[in-house]
C-alpha cells in the first residue's frame, strides 16, 4: 500500500508540472514594442512562481508519504481466521481410569478370578487391579504376590475380632466383611484418590465385555443422579430365565445387586459416616440408604460366582447361584446409546411395554405355547401373591425391605418357556411396603 501511495503522489507531480510548465508559456508576453531591459524581470518572476509550486508538490508528496506510513501501522498483517474450537468436557480430555478393587481373605481360588481379570482387561493404566487382603491368609497371599507388579496388593491391618452383641457372635465373620469393605473403599478414595472403582470379590468369575460394560455405564452414573450404582449382576439370571440372545439389554432396578458393582466417590463421600458394623450389603437395600435411587443391570450376568465356601455357608449357592448365566459374547456397550435407561425415557417406555401387555393366570401361561408369543404380564396383589408367582416362574422369592430382587418399580421382568413375563402389581402400585420383608 505505501508503494501504491507513492506511485501515485508521484505521478500527481509530474502531471502537474507539465500542466504549469503549459501555463507559464501561455501567459500573454507585455506590450508590443522592443523592451529588452524588461525580460529579465519576467524570468524572474516565472522562476519564482515555478519555484513556489514545487515547494507545494514536494509538501503534497511527503503528506501523501506520512500517510502511507500511518496506513501501514494500523493495519496489521492479514492472516488466515483460526477456526475456533468446540469447547471440551475437560472429562473427555482426561483418560477415564476405573481400578478394578478385589476384595480377598482365605480362597486361594482368587487365582481364578484374578486370571480372567486380568485376561479380559484392555489396559493396565485405566483398570488398575488392587487386591485387598483380610485374614492374612499366607497361601492366599502368596498366590496374590505371584502375579507381581500386574496388580497391587494391599492389606487390611486390622486382624482382630470384632466386638459383637452375644447374639451375633456367629455372623463374626458377616463383621469383618463390614469392616474390610469400610477400610478398602477408604484407602480406593482417600488414600488413591480414584473418582469411580468397580468392587468384586474373589469368588467371581468375570464375562468377556466386563470392562466394557462399566466403561459405558459410568457416564450415565456420573449424568443421571436417579442412579446410584451399576452391576454386573443379575438375581434372577439363571439359563432358562434370561434371553442369551438379548445379551445387550440393560435394566434399572431398585434392588442393589452387588456381585461385580460400581460406584462413584460421591457415593462413598456419602456413605461411609454411617457404614454399618455387619451386614453391609442388606443395609444397602435399606430405604435410608437407597433414597429411591435405582441400579443399572444386564439381562445377562457379566459375572458368576464359584465361592459356595464363605460365610453364608453356600446359602442359595445350590438353589441358583451356581446356575447363573454368564454371558459369553461381548457386547460393544461403548457404542450403542443408553440415554433409555435414563429414568423419564425408561420409565415411560418399560410401563408402557409392562402395562399394555395381556394379563394372564399362571394356568394360561404353562398351557400356551411360549416362543412364538407375545410378552405376558402375570400380576400379583400382595407379599404372599409375589411370593407365590415368583417361586412357581423359578426366580428368588425373597424380598429386602419390600422391594424384589431385579425389580424396578415391583415389577421383575424374567422369560418363562422363553416368553417375556413381566411379574408386576397393579398399574396404581404406590410404592414398596417394607413390612413385606
Amino acid at each position: 500500500k505505501k508503494s501504491s501511495l507513492a506511485l501515485l503522489g508521484a505521478a500527481l507531480f509530474l502531471a502537474w508540472n507539465g500542466l504549469l510548465l503549459l501555463f507559464l508559456w501561455g501567459r500573454p508576453g507585455a506590450a508590443p514594442g522592443p523592451a529588452p531591459p524588461a525580460l529579465p524581470a519576467q524570468l524572474l518572476r516565472l522562476a519564482q512562481d515555478a519555484e513556489a509550486e514545487l515547494r507545494l508538490q514536494r509538501e503534497l508528496l511527503l503528506q501523501l508519504q506520512r500517510l502511507g506510513r500511518l496506513q501501514h501501522h494500523k493495519t496489521p498483517p492479514k492472516t488466515p481466521p483460526k477456526t475456533p474450537k468446540p469447547p471440551q468436557n475437560q472429562e473427555e480430555e482426561e483418560e477415564v481410569v476405573i481400578p478394578v478393587l478385589v476384595l480377598a481373605c482365605d480362597r486361594s481360588s482368587v487365582r481364578r478370578c484374578l486370571d480372567k481379570i486380568l485376561r479380559y482387561r484392555p489396559s493396565e493404566r485405566r483398570f488398575p487391579v488392587i487386591v485387598s487382603q483380610d485374614c492374612g491368609h499366607a497361601e492366599t497371599a502368596a498366590v496374590i504376590a505371584s502375579y507381581g507388579g500386574a496388580v497391587a496388593h494391599i492389606r487390611q491391618p486390622d486382624l482382630s475380632d470384632v466386638a459383637v452383641p452375644p447374639e451375633h457372635r456367629k455372623f463374626q465373620g458377616y463383621y469383618k466383611i463390614s469392616r474390610h469393605y469400610r477400610w478398602a473403599l477408604g484407602q480406593v478414595f482417600r488414600t488413591f484418590r480414584h473418582r469411580a472403582a468397580i468392587v468384586v470379590e474373589d469368588d467371581l468369575e468375570v464375562a468377556p465385555d466386563f470392562f466394557e460394560y462399566f466403561q459405558a455405564v459410568l457416564p450415565l452414573l456420573r449424568e443421571d443422579r436417579s442412579l446410584w450404582c451399576a452391576s454386573a449382576w443379575n438375581d434372577n439370571g439363571k439359563e432358562g430365565l434370561v434371553d442369551p440372545g438379548r445379551a445387550e439389554l440393560l435394566y434399572r432396578t431398585d434392588f442393589f445387586p452387588g456381585l461385580g458393582w460400581l460406584l462413584l466417590a460421591e457415593l462413598w463421600e456419602e456413605l461411609e459416616p454411617k457404614w454399618p458394623p455387619a451386614f453391609w450389603d442388606d443395609w444397602m437395600r435399606q430405604p435410608e440408604q437407597r433414597r429411591g435411587r435405582a441400579c443399572v443391570r444386564p439381562e445377562v450376568s457379566r459375572t458368576m460366582t464359584f465361592g459356595r465356601k464363605g460365610v453364608s455357608h453356600g446359602q442359595f449357592y445350590d438353589q441358583y447361584l451356581k446356575f447363573i448365566k454368564l454371558n459369553d459374547r461381548f457386547v460393544p456397550f461403548t457404542r450403542l446409546d443408553l440415554s433409555y435407561l435414563k429414568k423419564d425415557a425408561y420409565e415411560r417406555s418399560f410401563l408402557r411395554e409392562v402395562y399394555s401387555a395381556p394379563e394372564v393366570r399362571l394356568e394360561q401361561l404353562r398351557e400356551e405355547p411360549g416362543r412364538a408369543a407375545g410378552p405376558v404380564r402375570l400380576q400379583y396383589r400382595g407379599r404372599d401373591s409375589f411370593k407365590a408367582l415368583a417361586k412357581a416362574l423359578g426366580l428368588m422369592d425373597d424380598l429386602k425391605s419390600g422391594v424384589p430382587r431385579a425389580g424396578y418399580r415391583g415389577v421383575v421382568s424374567v422369560l418363562s418357556r422363553g416368553r417375556r413375563v413381566f411379574l408386576a402389581p397393579p398399574p396404581d402400585w404406590a410404592g414398596y411396603d417394607p413390612s413385606w420383608s
